[in-house]
């Protein structure tokens, strides 16, 4: 049996990019499909978990404004940090555990939003239960969090084989 040595300069790179890529995606989607009514939108999860850890909604609401819009920018650094961060461990693993491709991302997506949204979340209070949750929720998540992945598994693997 043959050991596969993880390339993880490659891994990181590609997975910096990727999660970018499909941190941009995500946004997207979420404009056509919001997951959140305004009213629950007003602290959105990232805002509510920083609070959780004692970060000052000062903080948390923090904005910058472009085109007369306030735009949360520290929700934006949570939402690539997050995104990224996913990236490259997913760029990692693929490369010992090819297994997690499956589906091309979209599986390994899936598995994401059921431990973040149906488990760890709501268990922590940053937002509530899943029956307490509206369906539109539950759809936007679901599906986006399988392109999100899906995004980040077709950019690293185009990465990764240009690299070759």
């Amino acid at each position: 049996m043959t050991m596969t040595k993880v390339n993880v300069k490659r891994a990181v790179v590609t997975g910096i990019a990727a999660g970018v890529v499909a941190g941009l995606v995500k946004l997207g989607w979420e404009n056509l499909l919001p997951p959140r009514t305004p009213a629950r939108n007003a602290t959105n999860p990232p805002q509510r978990l920083l609070e959780q850890l004692g970060v000052p909604e000062s903080v948390t609401h923090a904005t910058y404004t472009y085109s007369e819009q306030q735009m949360p920018y520290v929700s934006f650094i949570m939402h690539f940090g997050f995104s990224t961060t996913f990236a490259v461990l997913y760029q990692l693993a693929r490369q010992k555990f090819p297994v997690i491709t499956r589906g091309q991302g979209t599986l390994f997506g899936l598995g994401i939003w059921g431990l973040y949204h149906a488990g760890i979340m709501p268990l922590m209070g940053t937002i509530p239960s899943v029956k307490d949750q509206p369906v539109e929720e539950h759809v936007s998540e679901i599906l986006g969090h399988m392109v999100w992945m899906w995004t980040i598994d077709r950019v690293g693997l185009g990465m990764a084989s240009d690299a070759r």
